[in-house]
């Protein structure tokens, strides 16, 4: 499998956008090919990450790091998307201190080593992803069981949905993940 479309060169990126892929660089160690491939084209770049930062990044809400990833994991699975699932799965292992966690989420999220909360959660965010239209207020009332407002089902339908944009692009586009993410969050990190 290849790449159907070249990923940009960091030096021919524009400025702001340079700056976002270095600092991102310089704190995991490797340019994830995402941030490359959408460079193609810098305002879909910027609204892209503008919308993941917001939904992946805030603070409000009892979605934990962890909890967002897993979101991810289950759903870029469903979605048969290689690229977000070997990513974001690792980003779940790490956030989780669980190294079999996003295999298990992403083979069989009904059977993996997670609370019922987030079973709860993902079976809510499994139903978005195929069967949105399917959503009824009968969904609503095991979420609020396991502590989870309305604003945080808005997150994990938000979550779902983004990414299933992001897993048509990532499959469509051919991305293959960096090799990188295969490992991460496998094995204890060394103490310094």
């Amino acid at each position: 499998m290849t790449e159907r479309y070249p990923l940009a060169e960091i030096k021919d990126l524009p400025d702001d956008i340079r700056a976002a892929v270095l600092e991102v660089q310089d704190k995991a160690g490797f340019v994830p090919n995402v941030f490359l491939a959408l460079a193609r084209r810098p305002a879909e770049w910027r609204a892209f990450f503008a919308y993941h930062d917001a939904l992946m990044l805030k603070e409000e809400g009892s979605l934990t790091k962890g909890e967002r990833e897993m979101i991810v994991t289950a759903t870029s699975a469903a979605n048969q998307c290689l690229y977000c699932v070997v990513a974001h799965g690792a980003l779940l292992r790490i956030y989780e201190k669980k190294p079999l966690v996003a295999d298990q989420v992403a083979v069989n999220w009904r059977k993996a080593d997670i609370t019922p909360r987030q079973h709860a959660m993902l079976e809510f965010a499994m139903k978005v992803c195929g069967r949105s239209h399917e959503i009824e207020e009968s969904d609503f009332p095991p979420l609020h069981a396991h502590g989870f407002s309305d604003e945080d089902i808005w997150d994990i339908a938000a979550i779902t949905a983004f990414f299933g944009l992001s897993n048509r692009m990532a499959s469509f586009s051919g991305m293959l993940p960096n090799p990188e993410f295969y490992l991460l969050g496998r094995l204890p990190r060394d103490k310094k």
